[in-house]
């Protein structure tokens, strides 16, 4: 069984997001970018099927500028043994990510795509959905445990009123969720290792899919400041205050 897993290059989750003054956007420039931390989840997972002995190989996927390659040596240096690149400057919407997935897992031979269950900056949560979708394959998203079984895999998923145990046929599409696994840090011998590892580079032309974008980014701005909170003297006041101010009495 061959495994891919889409990784993909996001502003680091400790930095403050700052917008662009002309409010197409946020700021990327010499600003530190790490991969998407529910990404991270997913090549823990795959990494984890392989040293079961279910799977032969663990192949990372990303799309983007030349610095996504970055992003996919920091798997490799996990333990992933290669990856693809998608050389494209382009703004890439989910169904265009989607597209290329497929392609590329078509073009592998995957019999399982993990991915996030969504990255940290659009925060869209579709990617993995229209992967299967595409493909025609079964989806489980949202997975907080994840099993080999014949003819598929028994996957534990987390819904708003608990846990969901169901068993989806190979080959599949899953994405994770944040209590799957706990990431492992990669070791100074395996960086070293992972600059020797092979990243194929590849073109949009190559997988021939159409990434133009659906959709046009009016403006981007920031959420209103928080506003200070108001010390009340009993109970009365406060009560006083959600009804005649905050309205939620």
């Amino acid at each position: 069984m061959k495994i891919l897993v889409a990784v993909k290059r996001v502003i680091d989750a400790n930095i403050r997001v700052r917008v662009k003054p002309d409010h197409s956007g946020v700021e990327t420039a010499n600003v530190k970018m790490a991969m998407n931390p529910f990404c991270e989840i997913a090549v823990e997972e795959a990494l984890r099927i392989q040293q079961a002995g279910d799977a032969e190989e663990v192949i990372l996927f990303s799309a983007g500028p030349q610095k996504c390659q970055e992003t996919i040596r920091t798997g490799l240096a996990m333990g992933a043994d290669r990856g693809l690149h998608v050389l494209t400057d382009e703004r890439l919407e989910p169904l265009a990510i989607a597209k290329m997935i497929a392609a590329a897992a078509e073009q592998q031979g995957a019999d399982l795509i993990i991915l996030g269950k969504q990255s940290i900056d659009d925060d869209h949560n579709q990617t993995g959905q229209i992967v299967a979708a595409l493909m025609r394959r079964a989806l489980g998203s949202y997975i907080s445990e994840i099993k080999k079984v014949a003819g598929g895999f028994a996957i534990t998923r987390e819904i708003d009123a608990g846990l969901e145990k169901l068993r989806i046929t190979s080959p599949a599409v899953v994405t994770t969720d944040l209590r799957l696994n706990e990431p492992r840090y990669a070791s100074l011998p395996n960086i070293m290792k992972a600059k020797k590892k092979p990243i194929d580079e590849l073109s949009v032309a190559d997988l021939g899919v159409d990434i133009g974008c659906r959709t046009e980014i009016l403006s981007v701005v920031e959420p209103p400041a928080r506003q200070a909170g108001v010390m009340v003297s009993d109970a009365g006041e406060l009560v006083d205050k959600l009804k005649n101010q905050a309205k939620v009495i």
